[in-house]
């Protein structure tokens, strides 16, 4: 079985389990879209000598002005790329047999941290915006995933199974890797992301957004499945989060208020689902990712491609980028 059978066979093991946990096919329908946002891990089967482009985890340079993401191609593993982000001169930054993903700029946007399989389990890796002079920042045998740095650059978010298999928590450590510390200990924690001032992070828990105060570490809950709320991410003022939400049927990007009111629909495709939303620093877009499934309860039709779009705020306006 290889690296990237053995990560799906994981993966749906916990899927089930969480389904179990959270309360039969809801908690199926979550694990499934969380899975897809980490790196898209759904079965491939065979389509002849090549297969669909699929893109995903898109994130922004601190100028607004590129985008960093993964896409799975011909030989069906993830590299990460950039690109300006009106989707021209895209540019390779990795090129291994690993799965790699979850690429996130550095503040001062210098580096890329990303997670990567290349040691046959998942840890997290830095490097410069090129590619060059990569480093190691975990060494567990879990995963550890999705890097979100803070905002003066000092320290990294992740989330990682490390010591609640099989549901992750989220961690914090400095930007080399030191002084790893716990931040989570109940239920299962996805995708954590600083709020402008360094104070906060938001993630989802199970099917919720929560928001965490890093210093009196208590932690809030901003939306209420079944009016659920996932993948968040902070507007650069602070003032808003922007989430993915399947509330109506099928998944869709939503904003609200930092302290959970005033939820509005943002993006619905005419088909298929929006995820993995990441607001612009410049504030004035929001990058996703299409998902051509046909309901929140059906797999991706594996001979279709998962492409990235932005939307302008101020206009609603729809823009591919995945080319």
């Amino acid at each position: 079985m290889s690296t990237r059978q053995q990560r799906r066979a994981s993966d749906r093991a916990a899927a089930r389990r969480g389904a179990r946990s959270a309360g039969g096919w809801p908690g199926l329908i979550a694990m499934g879209i969380v899975i897809l946002a980490v790196g898209g891990w759904l079965l491939w089967g065979a389509f002849g000598r090549s297969r669909p482009v699929r893109d995903g985890a898109p994130a922004w340079s601190p100028d607004s002005r590129r985008i960093v993401y993964y896409s799975e191609r011909d030989d069906g593993h993830g590299d990460l790329f950039v690109m300006n982000a009106d989707g021209t001169d895209v540019q390779p930054l990795t090129e291994t047999d690993a799965d790699e993903g979850g690429p996130a700029f550095s503040p001062d946007g210098r580096q890329i941290a990303f997670d990567t399989d290349r040691d046959h389990d998942f840890e997290i890796y830095v490097m410069n915006v090129d590619g060059t002079n990569l480093r190691r920042l975990t060494n567990n045998p879990a995963r550890d995933l999705s890097p979100a740095w803070s905002p003066d650059g000092t320290r990294i978010a992740f989330m990682s199974d490390r010591d609640a298999r099989p549901e992750f928590d989220v961690y914090v450590m400095n930007a080399d890797g030191s002084n790893v510390e716990r931040l989570t200990t109940e239920g299962t924690s996805w995708f954590p992301q600083f709020d402008p001032s360094g104070q906060h992070l938001a993630f989802h828990v199970w099917r919720d957004v929560n928001v965490l105060d890093l210093s009196t570490r208590v932690l809030e809950r901003l939306t209420a499945d079944p009016n659920n709320g996932m993948y968040p991410t902070w507007s650069p003022d602070g003032r808003e989060i922007a989430f993915m939400s399947w509330r109506n049927g099928q998944t869709e990007i939503f904003t609200m208020n930092a302290d959970g009111t005033n939820q509005q629909r943002l993006v619905t495709m005419p088909s298929g689902s929006a995820i993995d939303p990441r607001w612009s620093p410049d504030g004035t877009r929001i990058v996703f990712v299409h998902v051509p499934e046909r309901t929140a309860l059906e797999s991706q039709d594996a001979g279709q491609e998962r492409a990235i779009y932005v939307v302008e705020i101020a206009t609603g306006r729809l823009s591919r980028l995945s080319r």
